[in-house]
């Protein structure tokens, strides 16, 4: 009677150690699609661990109360961050179309954008007369599309003096601002 005892004993040791050493506890139930295997559940070796995605919480702070457990939260993925800053803009090019005259006080240049995007740039008209006296200086600027043209309209910068205006003088070098 006395070896009865310790085979059932020994019996329940050994089953209360395959069930907690494959995870099956009771109240909760791990289902196998939800773990992607066609197998049953189990592998973890405390009832108290959770391997899903989703957040549990021990209710009345102790390890033993029962479990919630809350929908899957689904987190932002990382991304990597550029460490590269972007490259400084080149400058674009400035040709005269059109110098402003009395019937037309506006002088018209056209600027050219090598950069692979928009930007804005800083346009430079001298004035002169017929002894090449600069009798005025003018800047504009005009915003260019990527790798692009953009036709600028300026106004003369003094209109009482376009009868003595012999020719403009257009900085080749459209300026970008940075």
């Amino acid at each position: 009677m006395h070896t009865r005892g310790r085979r059932l004993k020994l019996t329940a040791v050994l089953a209360l150690t395959v069930l907690t050493l494959t995870g099956f506890s009771t109240g909760r139930h791990h289902s196998s699609s939800r773990h992607g295997s066609s197998g049953g559940g189990g592998g973890c070796s405390s009832s108290s661990q959770d391997h899903d995605t989703s957040t549990s919480s021990t209710s009345g702070g102790s390890t033993g109360g029962s479990t919630h457990r809350s929908r899957p939260t689904y987190r932002s993925t990382p991304t990597a961050t550029s460490s590269v800053t972007a490259r400084p803009l080149k400058d674009g090019t400035a040709v005269l179309k059109r110098c402003a005259s009395v019937a037309d006080p506006y002088t018209t240049v056209e600027v050219r954008n090598p950069n692979g995007r928009e930007a804005l740039f800083t346009v430079k008209v001298a004035y002169k007369d017929r002894t090449g006296f600069t009798m005025a200086d003018a800047g504009s600027q005009v915003s260019v599309p990527a790798n692009g043209r953009a036709t600028l309209r300026m106004a003369a910068a003094s209109t009482g003096a376009l009868d003595r205006l012999d020719h403009c003088e257009v900085d080749p070098r459209a300026t970008a601002d940075r």
